[in-house]
């Protein structure tokens, strides 16, 4: 694979990682570990803590999920997320919008493209 292909399928991953981390969130709220270690049970979503981190920062920053510090019963104290009222409306409209995508793509796969 080229270093232009990984850099394409690098960015397609972040945008489908940040939907995947946005539904967990819509499900309950979770700490950074347990975000990570999800999203590492699937191949194609693990990435590395290193990314995961200034993302949970970027959305928090952009109100779209918010945070809380508690306590944890084997360890320093962690830090859980959980989506805004604003977050769960983006959390809508971006699955919407993955729909939109996954039909058309499903629709343009299936018709004689070679893999």
């Amino acid at each position: 694979m080229t270093t232009e292909a990984d850099g394409r399928i690098s960015q397609f991953r972040k945008g489908v990682v940040e939907l995947a981390i946005l539904g967990m969130l819509h499900r309950d709220e979770a700490y950074g570990g347990e975000i990570v270690e999800a999203l590492s049970a699937h191949p194609g979503l693990a990435i590395s803590a290193g990314t995961v981190y200034p993302l949970l920062s970027r959305l928090k920053k952009s109100g779209v999920i918010g945070s809380v510090w508690r306590e944890s019963p084997v360890g320093p104290p962690r830090k859980y997320y959980r989506l805004t009222p604003a977050g769960e409306t983006e959390f809508g409209e971006m699955i919407r919008a993955w729909d939109g995508v996954t039909g058309a793509m499903k629709s343009l796969l299936g018709r004689g493209v070679s893999r």
